[in-house]
């Protein structure tokens, strides 16, 4: 009977295991945020990345034009593409320069809305957990960031990807710096996991514009040039599940490229504070529609229908647009 009890217990134990891989494998699926349109039916946004300097490198001054053209488009809500905080991060939830580099920074009555922000390497660099704390909203309410999520937008869904994670010179070749993998290893499991719900979340939008937004290029002819890792594992499932836009940071300009392959819109905003002025690969310019190496941000306005794209540099300054068009997804 005593060994009945024994096995009728280990077999209890082995169970409770098993469904408690089973729940966190349930809880997986990508968090979603829901943002309404306007009553017109449309939306609109900017973006902007690569920003937290506390305020140097004229980060300030992308802030007020980015509070200028917010007003004029009544924007909906901020995307951040990662490089919050330079150079290492956050140290911690009550680090002084969340509040120097952003909430003092962005501080435009129409810049009050909902910031929806990607993680970028020089944020894996420090205290990863306090940036993704929902603890900091407590300081600013503004402020959301998650390593990958879904926000739904009714006539566009945004799919924000960890792209951190995939470049293997952080993990094989970090040089001085430390990065925080808390929460990322076994990285391949991570990264599997990652691939596997953005795929099915892509898989089942219905939304008629969808956009995935990272911190790393996937082309580009700046500094960093293209990030050979997700050109491998994440442009196929973009492809294949007709994506319209990836937006990015990374490097540090503006930048519009066409695919050869597929309606993807490469879009790069990396201009929030400092940038590398004529840092530009002329060998790889295939594609290209629009390159600025200078600071500056984009704004989004959407309908059903149409998009309209537009670059603005630090002065707030047109320097280029691009108008997309397509017909109405049908009713299934």
């Amino acid at each position: 009977m005593a060994s009945f009890s024994h096995h009728f217990s280990s077999m209890h134990l082995v169970w409770m295991a098993c469904l408690h891989v089973y729940v966190l494998c349930a809880l997986a699926e990508l968090q979603r945020f829901k943002q309404p349109t306007k009553e017109d039916g449309s939306i609109s946004f900017l973006v902007v990345g690569d920003w937290g300097r506390k305020g140097n490198y004229n980060q300030s001054n992308v802030a007020f034009q980015m509070g200028r053209i917010g007003e004029e488009l009544s924007i909906d809500f901020v995307v951040s593409t990662g490089d919050n905080f330079y150079e290492d991060g956050l140290r911690s939830i009550n680090d002084p320069v969340f509040e120097k580099s952003f909430s003092k920074i962005y501080t435009a009555k129409s810049l009050q809305k909902q910031w929806y922000s990607v993680l970028g390497n020089h944020d894996y660099r420090g205290n990863v957990k306090a940036q993704l704390s929902p603890n900091l909203r407590n300081i600013d309410s503004r402020w959301i960031c998650l390593r990958s999520f879904i926000l739904n937008a009714e006539i566009v869904e945004l799919f924000f990807i960890d792209t951190t994670p995939f470049v293997d010179k952080y993990f094989l070749k970090p040089k001085h710096h430390h990065y925080d993998w808390r929460g990322v290893m076994p990285r391949q499991h991570y990264l599997s996991n990652l691939l596997k719900d953005l795929e099915s979340a892509l898989q089942d939008s219905t939304a008629n514009w969808k956009i995935v937004v990272g911190h790393h290029t996937i082309r580009s002819i700046g500094h960093h040039g293209e990030t050979n890792e997700l050109k491998k594992q994440l442009l196929p499932l973009l492809e294949a599940n007709n994506v319209e836009m990836y937006i990015n940071g990374h490097d540090h300009c503006l930048e519009h490229i066409t695919s050869s392959t597929s309606q993807i819109q490469f879009l790069t905003s990396g201009g929030g504070s400092k940038a590398w002025k004529g840092d530009i690969d002329q060998l790889n310019k295939g594609g290209v529609k629009f390159y600025y190496d200078g600071q500056g941000f984009m704004s989004l306005e959407l309908r059903q229908t149409h998009v309209k794209i537009v670059f603005y540099d630090v002065f707030g300054k047109v320097l280029y647009n691009l108008n997309m068009f397509k017909q109405l997804n049908p009713v299934i």
